[in-house]
């Protein structure tokens, strides 16, 4: 292993980013990082895998955790996110506690602020998606979460926009602990090309299909070969549980499908800067969700967290 870079007063940590699903922390991560890593729906627990985005200036670098969203487990894929969410408290320097400006304080924050009662890191409440909602509205918000815990600091912002999201990482960089530059600089998240390409075709799934599609569907990439003309030949294979999600994500004459694949292709071409095509199937696997070789087989697995 390659020794870590110490130089004089250069801040460094984790950060893990919890919150309720749907709160907006993959659309903070992506602002953050400046490119699409985590992705982003508004069906919520889209998130499955801590995912891990690295931003890092002249002086500090802040890798940050995108938890899945802390909710009851209903299967043992459930379980896998409740636990990776959990689990990432424990090995931060700091936590940004993530709600929804938009949303009344409900049993789920209450859930996760009871679970940060047991943290020792600063923990930074962050109220997101301020556009949403009256400027007037705002200063009751914070009051309903003010003496719930005794917050590092508290920042209103809006994650889509961009508003008050540079003075947060100004802050979060002040307080870090003087340590090593973990990752290059121009190296933006831990995981590999595999697990984002397969995130990239996910999301379109969940932007084109109905809503008991998201929960049910998991990308199995099969393979990832660049020719000599530098064209990328992907194979991915879609899994739902049941046949007539495949129906609904094939769609008529293969429309649906189509239109996920050419969606999918232009992020991922994004995201490897070369020509890509794009081969899609989808395949049914009964009640895969709460069988532990697939769940291990996709990528789910107790190790990864």
């Amino acid at each position: 292993m390659e020794e870590l870079l110490l130089e004089n007063n250069f801040k460094s940590g984790f950060v893990a980013i919890v919150g309720r699903p749907n709160v907006g922390k993959s659309t903070f991560l992506n602002r953050v990082i400046g490119q699409k890593i985590a992705i982003m729906s508004d069906k919520a627990q889209t998130t499955r895998n801590k995912i891990q985005g690295v931003y890092t200036t002249d002086d500090s670098q802040i890798v940050f955790i995108d938890t899945p969203g802390i909710h009851k487990p209903k299967n043992k894929l459930d379980q896998f996110m409740d636990d990776s969410a959990i689990s990432s408290l424990k090995e931060v320097d700091a936590v940004l506690f993530m709600v929804s400006a938009s949303e009344t304080r409900g049993a789920g924050d209450n859930y996760i602020i009871n679970q940060l009662k047991e943290v020792k890191q600063p923990i930074y409440l962050i109220i997101n998606k301020i556009d949403e909602i009256n400027p007037n509205d705002l200063l009751p918000i914070m009051e309903t979460y003010k003496k719930a815990l005794n917050w590092k600091d508290v920042f209103p912002i809006s994650a889509l926009n961009g508003n008050n999201v540079n003075d947060l990482l100004e802050a979060i960089s002040n307080d870090l602990p003087e340590g090593p530059q973990y990752y290059p600089e121009d190296q933006i998240t831990d995981h590999p090309e595999r697990f984002v390409i397969a995130e990239l075709i996910r999301e379109k799934v969940l932007q084109l299909t109905r809503q008991e599609i998201p929960h049910s569907v998991a990308i199995d990439i099969g393979s990832i070969k660049t020719d000599d003309n530098g064209l990328v030949n992907i194979e991915a294979n879609i899994i739902v549980e049941r046949k007539g999600q495949r129906g609904i994500i094939v769609g008529k004459g293969g429309e649906v499908l189509k239109r996920i694949g050419t969606l999918a292709r232009k992020d991922i071409e994004n995201l490897l800067g070369s020509r890509v095509y794009l081969s899609l199937w989808v395949k049914i696997s009964p009640g895969w969700r709460d069988k532990d070789v697939a769940l291990n087989r996709l990528g789910y697995k107790k190790d990864n967290y």
